[in-house]
């Protein structure tokens, strides 16, 4: 299936230079919806997964029902201060600003092997920043799945060699 049909592109959003990519009239779809996570699924079913990580916030609508559909649990990466137990951050830059990401300490297991699940790889700041907090929790990165990608940013050059799919690039 085709799915770019139903990504808005929004241009000068949040800031002037910028064409974001709004997924929203993709999720209001539930029959495109569905495909797409059933099509990500196809994608890496093969792959030694245990658990799915997906950061805040669009990662959780990709993530938790990637995870529930290859039948293994979720880890959300938040904002800082957003989670109530012990957690480790690490902190980093996005297209269009700074950010630090959180996960529990208990959240991954050592030697468990995680997929990683978001909306978007963009210049790969989140997603290196989300690989970081998994290794440092002896987690083993098992690949990266993405709704979409743009790949003229290089994203892909701060993900140390990951497996990755996406469905959609630009």
């Amino acid at each position: 299936m085709d799915f770019k049909p139903y990504i808005r592109v929004i241009p000068d959003f949040p800031v002037p230079g910028i064409r974001f990519k709004d997924i929203t009239t993709l999720l209001n779809n539930g029959e495109v919806y569905r495909a797409a996570i059933e099509e990500m699924k196809e994608r890496v079913k093969d792959w030694d997964i245990d658990i799915v990580a997906g950061p805040e916030a669009r990662g959780f609508v990709i993530g938790a029902p990637l995870a529930l559909a290859l039948g293994v649990g979720f880890v959300p990466i938040r904002k800082s201060g957003k989670l109530p137990g012990e957690t480790v951050e690490a902190g980093y830059d996005l297209e269009y600003g700074k950010d630090t990401l959180a996960v529990h300490k208990d959240a991954i297991k050592p030697g468990q092997k995680v997929l990683i699940a978001d909306d978007l790889l963009a210049t790969g700041g989140t997603i290196a920043t989300t690989i970081r907090l998994i290794e440092q929790l002896g987690g083993e990165i098992a690949g990266a799945s993405f709704l979409i990608e743009l790949s003229y940013l290089d994203g892909r050059d701060k993900l140390n060699g990951a497996r990755i799919e996406s469905l959609v690039q630009y």
